[in-house]
Parts: structure tokens; C-alpha cells; sequence
């Protein structure tokens, strides 16, 4: 029997929360530091680079797969002790765009349980990043007929939350975050007031960790390490 009453407001995260992400990501990054092959840093110590690259690419560009690109060219050049040539440049440029080529992986359960939940709740998709990028992996997944709307947000904050309460005009205490990510989905949706899910995934992006917050009296913590388990929940 489910925890909840009908009519509870669903905002559910997508990469690594409906469908596999980070691992074709990962899957890059470890391409490319082979191909850098450092005579001086060790993998981990490159790792490190990049994800200081990352970091600023973001500030400077947003999220998506085009900063990602950058972010691996401009840490090339970095920690390359030979000249970039373009021609180096394009070779790193391949491997990131690969991951534009994979077919949408859902996880476990992800359609069937959506099904089910729609049918007494109501969802809404909320994911940060590109909002052509993340557009189009919707309309691949074949999931966008579960949700009654769709938020693509460049940052998901606290403000991010604010605002998509105000303009959907939702009532705080009925509203859930649902997603896999500490820093984006949970602790900036328990400072705006929200209650939350967290779906653990082990593949979860390093910039994405953080020690979660505890939710704040009169809301809502639930961790769970399925999709599948938000049936048994609402």
C-alpha cells in the first residue's frame, strides 16, 4: 500500500534517474586519458585536472555535451607535454561526441512504474542542462507522455525550485524532488521548502556528490535504491 495520498506532485530528475547518463561519459573520459597518456600525472591526478576544467567550463558555458567537449580540449592542452596540433584537437573532440551517438538506455522498471504513478499522481519532468540536448533525449526515451509538464532548467538551486512551485502554483508540502543526484536534486529541494527522494545510482557525475542535508521539520526524506521502489512509496 502506498505511504502517500493521490494527488502528490512528482518532480522527477532524468539523467541517471530515468535513463543511463554518466556512464557514457565516463566511458570518454577514460578514452581520452589514455589517449593523453601522462608521463608525469597518474590517472587519478588528470581526473582531478578535469574535473577543475569542468568546474569552470560550467561557470562559463553551462552544462551539455559541447562544454563537455571543451572542457576535455582545454584540459588537453593543459597537461599535454607535446604541441596540440588540430589534429590532436579533433581526436579529443571524438570521443565526446560519441556519446551523442548511444541509444537512450532506461533503467529498471523506469516505463512500467511511470505508468503507475501517473495514474494517482501528478509528474512533472525537471532535469538541468541544454535545453536542446535534454529535449531530445526525452523525446528518444519515449517517456514524455507521463508528465503533464516538462522543466529544463540551467541550474537546479533552490531559486530553480521557487520558481517552478510559483509558476505550476503548487503546494509546497504535497511537492517531491525524485533523483539521484545530492547537490542538485535533494539538498537544494529541501532548502526550498519541497520534500524529497534520493535514488541511489553508482555511476552518479563526482560533481554531483555532496553530503546530504537532513530534511527540515515538516518535510521529507526518503532514500531508496530502485525506480521500481517508488510504487511501494506513492
Amino acid at each position: 500500500m502506498s505511504q502517500f495520498q493521490p494527488g502528490q506532485i512528482l518532480l522527477i530528475d532524468a539523467d541517471d534517474t530515468l535513463w543511463e547518463n554518466n556512464i557514457y561519459f565516463e566511458r570518454a573520459i577514460a578514452a581520452f586519458i589514455s589517449y593523453l597518456n601522462h608521463r608525469e600525472y597518474s590517472p587519478a591526478e588528470v581526473r582531478q585536472t578535469l574535473n577543475v576544467v569542468e568546474r569552470e567550463t560550467i561557470l562559463a558555458h553551462g552544462y551539455g555535451l559541447t562544454s563537455f567537449t571543451r572542457s576535455l580540449v582545454t584540459c588537453f592542452e593543459r597537461l599535454s607535454p607535446n604541441e596540440v596540433t588540430d589534429a590532436k584537437r579533433e581526436r579529443i573532440r571524438g570521443f565526446a561526441s560519441a556519446i551523442a551517438e548511444q541509444e537512450i538506455e532506461l533503467l529498471p522498471a523506469v516505463s512500467e512504474t511511470l505508468t503507475e504513478l501517473a495514474s494517482r499522481h501528478r509528474l512533472i519532468l525537471m532535469t538541468k542542462g541544454n535545453h536542446t540536448e535534454q529535449a531530445d533525449k526525452l523525446a528518444r526515451s519515449g517517456l514524455a507522455g507521463h508528465f503533464s509538464s516538462i522543466e529544463i532548467v540551467p541550474e537546479k538551486d533552490a531559486a530553480a525550485y521557487r520558481q517552478v512551485i510559483a509558476r505550476h502554483n503548487l503546494a509546497r508540502d504535497a511537492v517531491w524532488m525524485i533523483g539521484n543526484s545530492p547537490k542538485s536534486d535533494i539538498n537544494p529541494a529541501l532548502a526550498a521548502g519541497l520534500n524529497a527522494v534520493f535514488l541511489f545510482h553508482k555511476d552518479t557525475w563526482v560533481l554531483e556528490h555532496a553530503e546530504m542535508d537532513a530534511a527540515p521539520e515538516g518535510q521529507h526524506l526518503i532514500a531508496l535504491d530502485s525506480f521500481a521502489r517508488l510504487g511501494e512509496i506513492f
